[in-house]
């Protein structure tokens, strides 16, 4: 199916599920849809979205050539990636006594690659390799990433009883379906989709949802809620029993998160390198995030029994797992490209690593220096 056919289908898919529901359909059920609709949303429609960045390009028109990619993430920009995060894999293998990875959201297969290459040149013994990942589409391209590991990589769909081993997710949490939450006059709304005019449009309803923290102001204010993303989080606490959890993504704190002055939200676009904030334009055929509030995380995790290992910047996190020594030793490119995982105004910042565990705290050697748990 063409991309014009797949985003009419889907378009056509949403427009049944609103008037199934009276009408309007709330943000994380048309965000849910947008993403994951089978065949047809973002991530199962078999259109290409990861890919690696160009060699020599810098601008937009450059990036927007990288095999017909919408972004690129960080085990793609650099296999020190995946190299250096394996370091704190294995850590977290031995403290536990376990020998199981599960990635979440494994995209092209590349941090899988790098984190098995990286803990068998440490000696590691690791059982299995287990990726949970809701599109077919780069599952294939997983699997043929990964055939000379075959025996020891698995696909699963859906997660056992009880885990013991470490679980890996990275920029899995902003793709979860968020509520949008609306201030206006001084009174809440929650966002959602409507057909009007035959086409996809904005409707606010009044709710009793709030963001976590009051709001300052009276200004009108746009933000989101992650009930879906915190009941992920308390869902691997409760299987988790032995082992720890590191996740990565972009987000703040919740003191952050919903400062008076971020009064437009976080949801984001993604396609062709380029970033716009419109969910209901070219449905399905372009990324669709928002930003994570780590706090939250936090507090899920805590109530399912978790321990916070640690929260840093995600260079912060890196150089405390060797990155900058692996850097010396690499060639020009693979150093330049790597620099981007640290630079402040690249991912080193805007990216956060959390990490949980079951049982007692240990210190991770991720988050040795530089830890900001206090701010959560």
């Amino acid at each position: 199916m063409s991309e014009q056919g797949v985003h009419q289908a889907l378009v056509v898919r949403i427009g049944d599920r609103i008037a199934a529901s009276g009408g309007w359909l709330g943000f994380d059920d048309f965000m849910a849809e947008a993403l994951y609709a089978p065949g047809l949303g973002y991530y199962c429609n078999g259109t290409t979205k990861l890919g690696q960045m160009p060699q020599g390009m810098t601008t937009l028109e450059g990036l927007a050539q990288a095999a017909g990619s919408d972004f690129v993430t960080a085990p793609e920009l650099s296999p020190l990636f995946g190299k250096a995060l394996a370091r704190q894999v294995a850590q977290a293998l031995q403290h536990s006594g376990t020998d199981e990875v599960w990635e979440f959201g494994a995209g092209t297969g590349a941090l899988a690659l790098q984190i098995i290459e990286a803990l068998k040149d440490m000696g590691v013994a690791l059982r299995r390799y287990c990726i949970v990942d809701l599109s077919g589409d780069l599952k294939s391209r997983q699997q043929a990433l990964l055939a000379p590991h075959a025996p020891l990589v698995e696909w699963v769909e859906r997660l056992p009883d009880t885990l013991r081993g470490v679980v890996v997710g990275n920029e899995v949490l902003d793709a979860m379906p968020v509520q949008l939450l609306q201030r206006t006059g001084g009174v809440w709304f929650e966002r959602g989709v409507v057909w009007r005019d035959g086409a996809l449009a904005w409707e606010d309803r009044p709710t009793d949802l709030r963001p976590p923290l009051e709001v300052e102001g009276d200004h009108d204010y746009l933000t989101e809620i992650h009930p879906q993303g915190e009941a992920f989080v308390r869902t691997l606490g409760q299987k988790l029993q032995a082992g720890a959890i590191l996740l990565l993504d972009y987000g703040y704190p919740e003191s952050e998160y919903y400062h008076p002055q971020r009064h437009m939200g976080t949801v984001m676009c993604h396609r062709a390198h380029r970033a716009d904030p419109d969910p209901l334009d070219a449905v399905g055929l372009k990324d669709i995030t928002a930003h994570v509030n780590f706090t939250g995380m936090a507090v899920a995790a805590q109530n399912a029994g978790l321990e916070v290992l640690g929260y840093a910047s995600q260079a912060s996190f890196l150089m405390n797992c060797g990155l900058v020594q692996d850097m010396q030793g690499a060639e020009l490119p693979v150093r330049v490209a790597a620099q981007k995982l640290l630079m402040e105004h690249e991912m080193g910042e805007l990216f956060k690593v959390i990490g949980f565990t079951a049982g007692d705290w240990w210190q991770a050697m991720g988050f040795a220096h530089g830890d900001r748990t206090h701010r959560l």
